[in-house]
């Protein structure tokens, strides 16, 4: 549309299904990764940074004002499903859980964010997917209840 600007961040999370023995393996990573940002770039947003931990993933996009975020995360999450099962897990055991986290940020904020994003390996030496995710609810000023975040995996 002629004579729209805008500058919009979001960071989305969301979770492989818990108990799940098909987790996002070392060696699926990268192109799990580069088939995420093929969608995202499908769908005229630009992927600022992504990282796809084994139990869990993040990415922070730029996204465009006329893009429904819960359209996009459907698309991605559905996309990626199908592409995992087609070329690496073979059982169809693989899924993402049915909830995410859709996050925005402000200018001021997107290299931080994206720094802490590319160090999800090193973080997550230090805490679990759980204790990270309540925390980012709890920054944000979001009020839930746990019983309703995610099925967390028992392997923390």
């Amino acid at each position: 549309m002629a004579g729209t600007y805008s500058q919009l961040h979001v960071q989305l999370v969301f979770a492989v299904k818990a108990q799940q023995s098909s987790l996002i393996k070392k060696e699926w990573k990268d192109e799990v990764e580069k088939y995420l940002c093929g969608i995202i770039s499908n769908h005229n947003c630009k992927v600022l940074a992504i990282y796809c931990n084994p139990d869990h993933t993040h990415i922070l996009i730029g996204i465009r004002p006329t893009t429904q975020i819960s359209e996009l995360v459907r698309e991605v999450k559905g996309s990626s499903s199908r592409f995992i099962h087609e070329r690496f897990d073979k059982s169809q055991s693989f899924q993402w859980q049915s909830g995410y986290g859709a996050f925005s940020y402000s200018p001021s904020h997107i290299d931080q964010v994206c720094r802490y994003i590319m160090s999800q390996e090193e973080h997550h030496n230090r805490r679990s997917f759980r204790e990270e995710y309540m925390d980012i609810l709890n920054k944000m000023g979001i009020t839930f209840e746990e019983r309703f975040v995610f099925d967390w995996m028992l392997v923390e």
